[in-house]
């Protein structure tokens, strides 16, 4: 995925991004490769270190979920109206906190 659509997906500024991306790149998680058919673009991917990290985040996120005492479903509907109404009162557009929600499975 290039930097510009992950950008898009979690509805953040390229420049956003870039900076996110920088840190991660920074901390061995990711690599930058510049796209082979676009030179403009850089293809974003997982290094082992950072499969590694996703891996202990998914366990840490089912671990949490598991000795919860509310449904996984319905605490994602919990936190999604969380973020509306934080957005709803700072009468601002839902960004990538809620694109993170929205797009969760």
């Amino acid at each position: 995925m290039t930097q510009a659509q992950l950008a898009q997906f979690v509805r953040v500024q390229a420049q956003t991004m870039g900076k996110t991306l920088s840190r991660l790149e920074s901390h061995g998680h990711i690599v930058r490769v510049r796209s082979t058919s676009d030179r403009r673009s850089h293809v974003v991917s997982l290094t082992e270190r950072g499969k590694e990290a996703v891996a202990a985040a998914v366990e840490m996120e089912r671990s949490v979920l598991a000795s919860a005492s509310i449904d996984p479903e319905v605490l994602r509907q919990e936190l999604k109206a969380v973020v509306r109404e934080l957005a709803s009162q700072f009468g601002t557009v839902p960004s990538n906190a809620a694109a993170l929600v929205e797009n969760s499975p």
